[in-house]
């Protein structure tokens, strides 16, 4: 299960994304709400989204920027239990968030909490997608959304929405490495390896891979 047609495989990952009281767990911040989409093979085969209520009020820029009220909170199950079913979610896939440094320390914090971890690895869609789509404006979610003509009913900034956006941002960057570079396979290995490249250094490396692919066939 952990090879090419396992785990490893760039479309079969767990997309997150958060919802928080502000930008640092290090400054008390807390999750407020977390989605998820489980994609194996390229097609969505799960969902998860849950409030979280973090145990004080959020303010009001937290509730016009999300659309999460205090009174939504008041009603939501506590982060911990919350967090106890997503580790679960989560198993030992790989997980991919856009702006990944930010999503992956709410997850660390709010896991170390309940004493839970996960053994998957992570890669930001935001860093790939500034080395692939060097010309788009900029490479915030709903500018990458507009500029691939990816479908979307507009909702940002709630963590499910946001995080099926991602999914479908992570397939398109996936299919139009396949396109531009001849790969039948593209491993999540390959994709932080991109994520991690020089902007200049990336089309010499994809083409260097997907020439050694072709070969293999």
């Amino acid at each position: 299960m952990n090879g090419i047609n396992g785990k490893r495989r760039a479309d079969t990952v767990v997309v997150l994304d958060f919802e928080t009281t502000g930008l640092s767990p290090n400054q008390g911040d807390r999750a407020i709400e977390i989605g998820a989409v489980l994609l194996e093979r390229g097609r969505v085969t799960d969902r998860f989204q849950q409030l979280m209520c973090p145990g004080f009020r959020i303010d009001r820029f937290i509730e016009s920027y999300t659309g999460i009220t205090n009174r939504m909170l008041a009603k939501a199950a506590p982060c911990a239990r919350v967090m106890a079913e997503f580790a679960d979610f989560i198993g030992d896939h790989n997980l991919v968030a856009h702006n990944a440094s930010f999503d992956r320390r709410f997850l660390d914090t709010e896991l170390s909490f309940i004493r839970r971890n996960y053994s998957g690895a992570f890669v930001c869609s935001m860093l790939v997608a500034r080395r692939l789509y060097q010309d788009a404006p900029n490479h915030k979610l709903g500018s990458l959304v507009e500029f691939k003509k990816i479908p979307t009913d507009g909702v940002f900034h709630r963590a499910l929405a946001d995080s099926e956006m991602t999914a479908k941002l992570w397939l398109t960057m996936l299919d139009d490495i396949r396109d531009r570079y001849g790969r039948s396979s593209i491993s999540f290995q390959l994709m932080g390896q991109i994520s991690r490249k020089p902007k200049g250094a990336v089309h010499h490396f994809l083409n260097q891979k997907g020439e050694k692919n072709a070969a293999q066939y």
